[in-house]
């Protein structure tokens, strides 16, 4: 590992890219280029996004890779991609396109191929769904849905903690359009699982996520079976859906970092 090995954070749905602030502290002191640029039309503060939803509506899969990759173009070398949810999803595409020297995926939404669809997937869902005018439109959760979605395993005063400091409202699309990849030949959801030349790739899942259960990500793995490249898996069996920002993302933090360590990147 250089000192100069880029890492780009992504984040998912319903989370401001600055939540991803602790994690850039420790892995600029392990020695990375580690930043965390947000999403096309993604405001610059938490504050900002909830006041002002409009420019994040409409933004699809492709949208968010085609943004990462100009981003990673004006990189010097291929860095580090790390997401989570959606972020997860679109980390493997960077990766399966040879845009990123690895990739960790946390609790990644599903890609085409991947065929359980959990009830608690639907449900933590649903506030999206519920109209499908809403995958032109940006669609915030309640404190309660938030607190199903995302911090289930958690004491209810730290979801609400952490729904009042991240949550901002996501846009409707990217789910839409893997919710239907299954059904469409083209879908943006399809990842290049086949690619062995790709870098190493880590899945991390939450035994105890809602949005993500752990079959997804199981069955994630699996669409990796023709990859000669590393693809590796790891359980926090007590955990859920935010489990890169409550009391214990350090742990993954630091799972994160001893992966790659042993990829020698």
């Amino acid at each position: 590992m250089t000192s100069s090995t880029p890492v780009l954070f992504i984040h998912g749905l319903w989370l401001h890219a600055t939540s991803w602030g602790p994690w850039l502290e420790v892995f600029t002191q392990a020695g990375y280029d580690a930043s965390a640029p947000g999403w096309p039309g993604d405001p610059a503060s938490v504050r900002e996004a909830r006041d002002n939803p409009q420019g994040m509506a409409d933004h699809g899969i492709d949208d968010v890779v085609e943004h990462y990759a100009k981003i990673i173009a004006g990189l010097d070398t291929k860095p580090i991609v790390i997401g989570h949810s959606f972020g997860g999803m679109i980390a493997q595409k960077l990766l399966g396109q040879d845009l990123a020297a690895a990739a960790v995926a946390i609790d990644a939404a599903q890609i085409k191929g991947v065929l359980p669809l959990p009830l608690s997937s639907l449900r933590a869902t649903l506030p999206v769904f519920k109209n499908p005018a809403n995958k032109h439109r940006t669609v915030a959760l309640t404190a309660e849905q938030f607190r199903f979605a995302f911090g289930n395993a958690i004491p209810a005063g730290e979801s609400d903690a952490l729904y009042a400091q991240w949550a901002i409202p996501a846009p409707g699309k990217p789910l839409f359009e893997a919710a239907a990849a299954n059904f469409n030949p083209h879908s943006p959801a399809k990842v290049d699982t086949g690619n062995s030349g790709r870098g190493p790739l880590l899945l991390v899942m939450g035994g105890h996520d809602h949005t993500v259960p752990e079959a997804i990500t199981k069955a994630t793995l699996k669409q990796y079976r023709h990859s000669g490249a590393t693809t590796d898996i790891v359980e926090f069996a007590d955990r859920a859906h935010s489990l890169t920002i409550d009391h214990g993302w350090r742990d993954v933090a630091d799972a994160t970092l001893t992966w790659l360590t042993a990829q020698g990147l």
